[in-house]
């Protein structure tokens, strides 16, 4: 699978579930519940080409990226929460199984990723706060994983699982 295919994949309606440990002085587990849309963007999408424009990468190289939106429900009476994102792919020149990730507002490219040969996607996003990495699979074309780790600063660790059940294919 190469990562034009695992996106496409990716886009569609999905129903999240996430547990997620903040682990440090006062350990913390919390549950919740998402609905999750994700839409891709194509690699000739005007963002995509002043992006690559602005942080001085070759557009040719792009392979365009998604948005994704999520309306969150937490456990324990927590605040919903409901928001979107935007990240865009960008190939080394040898190989589309890696390459860089840039997003809308950021003034330096972002992180990397990498698409192993388990056709696991692997994003990597480092700034001065934090350390994050974030693994996406499928365990079907209706069955996505994601498992995240991040290292703050502060010596602060999060992680989290994610399973996500596909309710609706993408819109062709």
């Amino acid at each position: 699978m190469n990562l034009k295919k695992f996106l496409d994949l990716s886009s569609g309606k999905w129903f999240s579930q996430r547990t997620n440990y903040l682990l440090g002085d006062d350990d913390t587990v919390e549950n919740s519940k998402a609905d999750i849309t994700i839409e891709l963007i194509p690699t000739d999408d005007s963002r995509v080409v002043q992006l690559c424009q602005k942080h001085h990468l070759d557009p040719q190289l792009s392979l365009g990226g998604t948005v994704q939106s999520w309306d969150n429900s937490v456990d324990w009476g927590k605040p919903k929460q409901q928001g979107s994102s935007s990240i865009m792919f960008v190939s080394n020149q040898k190989s589309d199984r890696t390459g860089q990730l840039i997003r809308p507002g950021d003034t330096k490219i972002c992180g990397r990723y990498v698409l192993g040969e388990d056709e696991a996607l692997t994003l990597i996003i480092e700034t001065e706060d934090l350390y994050a990495e974030e693994r996406q699979w499928f365990a079907s074309d209706n069955l996505r994983m994601r498992t995240t780790m991040v290292k703050y600063s502060n010596g602060m660790k999060q992680t989290s699982f994610y399973s996500e059940i596909r309710k609706a294919p993408p819109k062709e």
